[in-house]
Formats: C-alpha cells, sequence, structure tokens
C-alpha cells in the first residue's frame, strides 16, 4: 500500500546523474524508490548495487515499459538521453505519472507544449530538474539583491564548464538538434541561471560556438540582450577547467556565488562589494540540492500544490537556446519574439 506521507518514485533510467539522484530519492524525508529500470541489460541492477543506501528495497528492471506499468509507482525521474526526453515523458504522463524531468524537459518548444497539455489531461505534476535551484544559496542570493545592497540588476554572467573525460564523449556523437553537445548538456544551465535575475525574457541573443565533425558544440558564448542597457553574459565549455559560478553586477556593486554545483558536504560561498567599499564574503552551512529538489517535488504532488519551476520556464528556457543555436549557425543576432 502507498504512505499518504511518502511519494513513491520510480527511475527511468541508468544515467550518471543517479549517483546524487538515488540516494537523494532514497533519503528524501517524504519519498521511497520502488524501482529504477534501464534498457540496458543488468544496467539498473548495477546502479542499485552502487549508489543506493544499505536500507534501499528498490528493485531494479531491464525493461522501462515495466515501470510505467507498475502502479504502486507514482512520479519518475527521466534521465534518459536528451532527445528522449519528451518521448519518455509523455508515455509516462500517459500512465498517470508525475514526471520530474532531468534538464532539458525537450529540444523542441512544441514538445514542451505537448507535455504541458499531456500533464493537464491527466492531472498530473511535471517540472524539469534544475536541481541547483533547490540550494538555499540562491535564497540569500536574492535577499541580498532584495535589500538592494548592489542596486539595480545591470549584468549577469554565467560560467559553466569542466574537461570533457574520454568516458563521456558519448555527448558528441549526436548534432546538437539531437541533443548532443555542450548546450543541451551544461548549456542550458548558463542560460536558466541568467534568466532567473531578470523579469523578462530577453529580446534578442548573439552568440558564438566551436562545433566537433557530428555538428555537437563543445564550447559556446555569447549575450543575451534584456533591453534598457541590461545584458546576460554566458559561457560554458567541454575544453575548461571546472567552473560553475554567476556574477551579478549593479548599479551599486556586485555579487558572485562561487560554486553551483554543490556537493552534499561542501561550504558555499557567496561575496559581494560595493561603491562605498564593502567587501563581505558569506559561508553558508552545506546542503544537497538533489534532495531538496526531490523533497519539494514529493510535497507539491502529495499537497497538491504547483511546483515551483513552471512550465512557462521551461518554455521560456527553450525558446532562448533555439534562439542562441539559430544565432550560431546564421552568424547574427537573433531577435525573441
Amino acid at each position: 500500500m502507498n504512505n499518504p506521507a511518502e511519494l513513491n518514485w520510480g527511475i527511468l533510467g541508468a544515467a550518471r546523474v543517479n549517483e546524487r539522484l538515488l540516494p537523494a530519492i532514497a533519503e528524501a524525508t517524504n519519498s521511497k524508490l520502488i524501482a529504477i529500470a534501464s534498457r540496458r541489460p543488468g544496467a539498473a541492477a548495477e546502479t542499485l548495487a552502487k549508489y543506493a543506501p544499505a536500507d534501499c528495497e528498490a528493485i531494479a528492471m531491464d525493461n522501462p515499459d515495466s515501470l510505467l506499468e507498475t502502479p504502486e509507482i507514482q512520479a519518475v525521474y527521466l534521465p534518459m538521453a536528451n532527445r528522449e526526453h519528451a518521448e519518455w515523458a509523455l508515455k509516462a504522463i500517459a500512465h498517470g505519472k508525475h514526471v520530474l524531468c532531468e534538464k532539458p524537459m525537450a529540444l523542441a518548444l512544441s514538445d514542451i507544449e505537448a507535455i504541458e497539455a499531456a500533464a493537464r489531461q491527466y492531472k498530473v505534476t511535471v517540472m524539469e530538474g534544475f536541481m541547483y535551484c533547490f540550494h538555499p544559496q540562491h535564497a540569500r542570493v536574492r535577499e541580498l539583491l532584495a535589500s538592494g545592497i548592489i542596486g539595480d540588476i545591470r549584468s549577469v554572467r554565467a560560467s559553466y564548464s569542466f574537461m570533457m573525460r574520454p568516458a563521456r564523449l558519448y555527448r558528441l556523437a549526436e548534432p546538437i538538434a539531437r541533443g548532443g553537445g555542450a548546450m543541451w548538456d551544461i548549456g542550458c544551465y548558463a542560460i536558466h541561471t541568467v534568466r532567473q535575475f531578470f523579469d523578462h525574457d530577453p529580446v534578442a541573443v548573439s552568440a558564438l560556438a566551436k562545433l566537433t565533425e557530428t555538428g555537437a558544440d563543445t564550447a559556446c558564448s555569447g549575450v543575451m540582450d534584456f533591453g534598457g542597457g541590461c545584458y546576460g553574459q554566458f559561457d560554458f565549455s567541454f575544453e575548461r577547467a571546472r567552473r560553475c559560478e554567476y556574477e551579478i553586477t549593479g548599479t551599486l556593486g556586485g555579487l558572485k556565488c562561487h560554486t553551483v554545483w554543490q556537493l552534499p558536504n561542501d561550504v558555499p560561498v557567496i561575496t559581494w562589494w560595493t561603491e562605498a567599499g564593502q567587501q563581505c564574503e558569506e559561508r553558508l552551512p552545506p546542503a544537497n540540492h538533489f534532495r531538496l529538489e526531490i523533497e519539494h517535488f514529493s510535497d507539491c504532488v502529495l499537497n497538491n500544490q504547483p511546483p515551483l519551476l513552471t512550465f512557462a520556464d521551461a518554455k521560456s528556457n527553450c525558446r532562448v537556446i533555439n534562439a542562441i543555436l539559430q544565432s550560431i549557425t546564421s552568424g547574427q543576432t537573433v531577435k525573441i519574439i
């Protein structure tokens, strides 16, 4: 029987994100992991053995469809290949499952609209999985911004990168149009991060990228124009040392979040400064943003509340990303309507 205080979860895929995700579901206060499924024989069992806590009673399946057909499972996390997110989200929704979809929710705006319509039809909750949003350090950033200490925001810069290891070269096997490359892997974080600090979408974008023979991007830099002299700069790469930071500059000072991808025991650091000469470094308590994301989503389902990250947010991010890809291809600034 289902525990009304817990949401029963299944995981559709044995992706690497399970290193952080699987224990987060198993350890969340209002969640229970029932099963993980993968089409690769033995992969789900191997993932469970490697990452599940000792007291986890979840089972492994070699057929994702079997997981969706399990009545006990109420929600699924979907970390399959980027180009498969829309297909499997729609399958899960049709089985009456709530869906927390690893970013990106889909590669095309029309697919997100189809997922939104299906979620409405089947009365299920769906959210795009930008786990970083649930770390308390970003709430502290918003407190500082709301205090007016750095004035009005004029620019936001987001930088995400790591050196690609041989084991992850599969990310470059597909062109951007099929979800391959850096944009859909880490670039979507950069775009999403910048957008969070403006109250409207950009009006135009311009970007340059390095492409492989397969049509995947390995590095990209660009600018989002939010109008009125406000800009968002982004850069991301598979060919640079690890960075996951953002910096906000206002009319009176600036603020920096030094590490966005926090591990559970990391100590978050925020620094800020002002034109008046103030300099401050804040060190915050560690937190597990994967676990907080799972608890948030489970709470939304159990208590019939809307999730923090909306369909409108997912559609905006997808719209901006595709405009950036158009700019890369055309070599022109692309206006967003």
